[in-house]
């Protein structure tokens, strides 16, 4: 994610409107402005002006990983042979779905990913098939998240 390089003033009424949608992204706009005492038009305008300003990047639903089958969440640690390698290392691994995120870090690891599998045998064979075998990738390092305890959104 690209930082922008310029803050977008957001006031009151703003603020009030991302906290309900936070919420409820399924909220309707009229209640919304019932509650905060503007009209639907308003709050139409001010999401308007938040999506063109890039405070606001889609909706989406959330899916429950769990009732797929999807039970173990892992973040693993690459350990790169060359900084020139990050690039073609990144697009290998964008071709594997289990991996939800992708990071580039300061410290020990070149890059840390957030992977989603079925198991651990699942897990054991994504590392070893897949990651691992990719060109510049010299080992990992892996945490497996035992439950997740913190699930939010920067606070408005």
């Amino acid at each position: 994610m690209k930082s922008s390089k310029q803050n977008v003033k957001i006031d009151g009424i703003d603020k009030k409107i991302l906290r309900y949608l936070i919420q409820d992204a399924r909220r309707p706009i009229l209640e919304i402005a019932r509650n905060i005492g503007i009209s639907g038009a308003a709050i139409h305008q001010r999401l308007r002006k938040l999506e063109k300003s890039g405070l606001l990047v889609g909706s989406n639903f959330v899916i429950n990983p769990k009732v797929l089958g999807y039970t173990t969440m892992a973040y693993i640690g690459i350990f790169l042979d060359k900084a020139m390698s990050n690039p073609s290392a990144v697009k290998q691994l964008e071709k594997i779905p289990e991996i939800l995120e992708c990071h580039y870090t300061t410290g020990n690891w070149s890059i840390l990913i957030k992977v989603l599998c079925k198991d651990n045998e699942h897990l054991m064979f994504l590392l070893n098939k897949k990651i691992q075998q990719i060109e510049g990738v010299s080992r990992t390092e892996t945490f497996i998240s035992l439950e997740q305890q913190i699930n939010r959104q920067i606070s408005i």
